[in-house]
């Protein structure tokens, strides 16, 4: 019997059907679209049985897959080695064409670059598009096609692009919805892919909270963030929207979405600061890493009661307010002098929203490792910072509830720690 020939679109980091580029261009070719997603055993392998971020993918992919059924369609769901389903799938259907988009990892190229050719031995033509930037790879240079290591030339020269286009077109996939394949692909449980349901859950994202975001951004306790950094990151939100959005109503919202690309663009134009420093000269720093003190830090009982409360929201919740991810990331690696790479897996494994180019720009960026970095002499003043940004221990009482009893004694003192830590990375940068 001759198999029917289809087109496969493949879901990675674009977990939506509205607005997404390469949807809209698989819809558009010449043969029925079939949807798929692979759950991916060389990352999921890594992960805890009840990750929040697995059951977030799940709860995407069934809130996709519900779309579909209205339109006599469904989602394939794979779980394996990618490049093993890959081989099931091409004698599974008869495939013409695969769309996906691109994905600026190093994991993810390497991994897409071994499938592309794949498919293309197999005549199988391949097409991938842009689709999670506004302005990606080599799109954003200096004048002599090198990539930017400074922010504020780079958000100059990525503002100036965005205005030659006006805005960011966005794609209107539902006129194309009928030329889904029609089937009925079973939707796996969750215990099927390995997984149980997580305690910890993605919030919503809501805009209306940051009208005020230039005022209000820096203060903990005011709750005056949009959440929508785990929904850019799985794409369950086009950053096309959001960016023309931001366009109009929040030019200091519009930033931090532009320092979201400039360190994807570092980490594809550098992709060794997975693992080393940026600024090579860096790498003779003497770190201390004292595992008890890692401990502390990582359980919210330094004695420090803004770094405390933001270990303790981010392992209970998931989250952490970007101004108090700061500063628990100074005292991390100025305080205590252990490397950031530790500081960085610890986040890796417990944030909801995270991002590598972001994870790994950031944790530099606080070491003082990293491109445009704050410069190695800063070292966050925790009790000033929580004087400045949470007075009245709001904050701070939320999720350290025995405060007012009487609360620990800072594991270090302030003074010490920084004058220690500016003299071991004086002394641990080479010339």
């Amino acid at each position: 019997m001759t198999k029917q020939k289809v087109t496969l679109f493949w879901f990675r980091r674009d977990l939506r059907l509205e607005d997404n580029i390469g949807l809209f261009h698989a819809l558009d070719s010449d043969f029925p679209v079939i949807p798929l997603f692979i759950f991916d055993e060389d990352i999921l392998d890594n992960l805890p049985k009840d990750d929040a971020r697995v059951s977030f993918i799940y709860d995407s992919l069934q809130k996709i897959n519900q779309q579909l059924a209205e339109i006599g369609s469904s989602i394939l769901i794979k779980k394996g080695k990618t490049s093993g389903i890959w081989k099931s799938l091409v004698t599974e259907f008869d495939i013409q064409n695969v769309f996906f988009n691109k994905d600026y990892e190093p994991y993810a190229i390497k991994r897409d670059q071994e499938i592309s050719n794949f498919l293309t031995k197999n005549n199988i033509e391949v097409s991938f598009f842009k689709d999670h930037v506004i302005f990606e790879e080599k799109e954003i240079t200096k004048a002599d096609g090198l990539p930017y290591t400074v922010y504020t030339p780079y958000k100059n020269k990525w503002l100036e692009n965005y205005r030659v286009l006006g805005k960011a077109p966005e794609y209107d996939t539902k006129h194309l919805f009928a030329n889904f394949h029609k089937n009925e692909f079973k939707f796996p449980e969750l215990s099927e892919i390995g997984f149980e349901r997580s305690s910890i859950k993605v919030l919503q994202h809501n805009l209306t909270q940051i009208e005020n975001y230039k005022e209000t951004r820096d203060f903990p306790a005011l709750d005056s963030t949009s959440y929508l950094s785990p929904h850019l990151r799985f794409g369950t939100v086009s950053i096309r929207k959001l960016v023309n959005w931001a366009n109009r109503k929040n030019q200091t919202f519009l930033s931090e979405l532009i320092w979201r690309e400039f360190f994807i663009q570092i980490l594809f134009s550098f992709p060794k600061v997975v693992n080393h420093n940026f600024k090579s000269n860096y790498d003779g720093i003497q770190w201390r890493n004292n595992e008890e003190d890692f401990k502390r830090w990582c359980t919210g009982t330094t004695g420090y009661p803004m770094v405390d409360a933001g270990m303790r929201q981010l392992n209970e919740t998931g989250y952490m307010h970007n101004r108090v991810r700061m500063v628990v990331a100074s005292f991390l690696c100025k305080h205590l002098l252990i490397n950031w790479q530790w500081g960085e897996a610890y986040f890796a494994e417990k944030l909801l929203d995270f991002e590598l180019a972001s994870n790994v720009g950031n944790w530099q960026w606080a070491a003082g490792t990293g491109c445009d970095a704050a410069p190695y002499f800063r070292v966050f003043n925790p009790e000033i910072q929580q004087k400045k940004f949470d007075e009245k221990g709001t904050y701070i009482r939320k999720w350290i509830p025995e405060f007012d009893l009487g609360y620990n004694e800072p594991m270090i003192e302030h003074a010490f720690a920084r004058d220690r830590a500016i003299a071991t990375y004086k002394a641990g940068i080479l010339k």
